[in-house]
């Protein structure tokens, strides 16, 4: 029988995959370009990301939520460079897990994809447990799992949807925040300079007593879940435009920009309240939103954040989808996995998995899903590090001294901060995340029947 494609697909855009191999389950729409690709990195993200975690981080660095970021955003911009060369190489589905696969086999390319896909798994759960938290503490009657139940039927329904509905409600979000973020700078600024005896240098320095460098190295291994939008944005290959030209760019974008939005609402708001201790740690931003502009700004910062939380859940369920799918095409999961739906061409089955997933969010800890998530992203950072040098300096034999620099010397850089921050995080993380790798080995000898058999290969293709 011969092929079909989408009929819906507009005029100019081709489907993925060539007409002899397309089948109405397989083709994805290649919809996105450098702003549409930004833009879902930097909601994914969320620009008022930097709430989420901040009581915690703050009590643990003593006061230096700034220096954090500023040391975590060092590392990212080597390890976002490390990911726009390998989209490069590489323009498919699948992020860490593709680039593994193509540069080290199939073996270690599922244990990277085994990595990664615990931060995606937790990143929706993460952004529904904040919506609890948030919103009970707007409307105490009722309970914060009732706010999680609704948020999560919400997000389901537009990831099956679509990639279309998603950009779309996406402007919204961001527009949202962005005027929370000018007004809450505006006040705070305004606020900051009726004060004396101001000390420009304390978000760096922090609270008296605040002294060593492994409590903020700690806290930047737990911000490095803020920075997981750059990586998101990989998972959208096989939907971008010119995905070895753009997604190297939007991920750049993606990655500076989320770091001055982080360190700029960081620096401001430890102006605003020097402290190193809060009432409630994990909805502290009340207390910092509070000093700023009163109760009439935490409330518009409570509306401000849902909708940058249930953003990010959206984003962040179609990138695990997406992550799902992938491994199901190749034969990692089930083969119902890497089906599209015939209508909505999206992967339904991954997202109701991901939805099922997020329930857990009713029993686990804000402090604890963050350092999970942590986890799991520096593992797959490093490994991505490490494929730029092994595909290009190894196998591709790009040298000579600017080869040396760009394929060894910038991403060697970038694994060895990488690594740095990883043997920061805590024992708990440690132990969770070594579990979690030792069921993926488990399960790898389950598919290899002991090792006996080769992994699976990813079946992706070209563009």
């Amino acid at each position: 029988m011969t092929p079909t494609f989408d009929t819906d697909t507009p005029a100019g855009e081709k489907p993925v995959g060539p007409a002899s191999t397309q089948t109405p389950t397989q083709g994805w729409r290649r919809v996105l370009g450098v702003p549409s690709l930004v833009l879902l990195g930097l909601v994914y993200m969320v620009p008022l990301t930097i709430f989420s975690t901040y009581g915690i981080v703050v009590e643990l660095t003593g006061g230096r939520l700034s220096a954090a970021y500023a040391v975590t955003l060092v590392v990212m911009l080597f390890t976002a460079r490390s990911y726009g060369r390998m989209a490069q190489a590489f323009p498919f589905g699948g992020s860490a897990y593709t680039y593994a696969t193509r540069s080290f086999g199939a073996g270690l390319g599922f244990m990277a994809g085994w990595s990664l896909l615990l931060d995606y798994l937790l990143l929706p759960m993460i952004n529904y447990l904040l919506i609890g938290i948030y919103m009970n503490a707007a409307f105490p009657a009722i309970p914060a799992w009732v706010f999680m139940i609704v948020s999560i039927l919400a997000v389901t329904v537009l990831n099956i949807l679509g990639i279309t509905a998603i950009a779309k409600a996406n402007f919204v979000v961001v527009g949202l925040q962005a005027l929370f973020i000018v007004l809450f700078v505006a006040l705070g600024l305004s606020s900051i300079t009726g004060t004396g005896n101001l000390d420009l240098m304390a978000p760096f320095t922090g609270v008296d007593g605040a002294e060593g460098v492994s409590p903020i190295l700690a806290g930047s291994a737990i911000l490095c879940l803020s920075y997981l939008g750059f990586d998101a944005v990989s998972t959208f290959a096989e939907e971008t435009k010119d995905p070895k030209r753009n997604l190297p760019k939007a991920i750049m974008l993606t990655t500076v920009l989320a770091g001055v939005i982080f360190l700029g609402l960081a620096y401001i708001s430890h102006l605003l309240l020097p402290v190193s201790t809060f009432n409630d740690v994990d909805a502290a931003a009340i207390e910092v939103i509070g000093a700023a502009g009163g109760n009439l700004l935490v409330a518009f910062f409570t509306a401000a954040y849902i909708a940058g939380s249930l953003g990010s859940a959206l984003t962040s369920q179609a990138s695990v989808s997406r992550i799902i799918h992938s491994m199901g095409r190749s034969g990692v999961f089930p083969a119902a996995l890497g089906r599209l739906h015939p209508r909505f061409r999206t992967p339904v089955l991954p997202i109701l998995l991901t939805s099922a997933v997020s329930l857990l969010a009713f029993v686990l800890d804000l402090l604890t899903i963050s350092s999970l998530i942590s986890f799991g992203a520096l593992v797959a950072f490093s490994v991505v590090n490490l494929a730029v040098i092994k595909h290009y300096f190894v196998d591709e034999k790009a040298r000579g001294a600017r080869g040396t620099v760009h394929n060894l010397v910038l991403p060697g850089i970038g694994f060895a901060l990488t690594a740095w921050l990883w043997t920061s995080l805590s024992g708990l993380s440690f132990t969770f995340g070594l579990i979690w790798a030792g069921v993926g080995v488990v399960y790898l000898a389950f598919l290899t029947r002991g090792f006996r058999k080769p992994a699976p290969q990813l079946k992706l293709e070209e563009v």
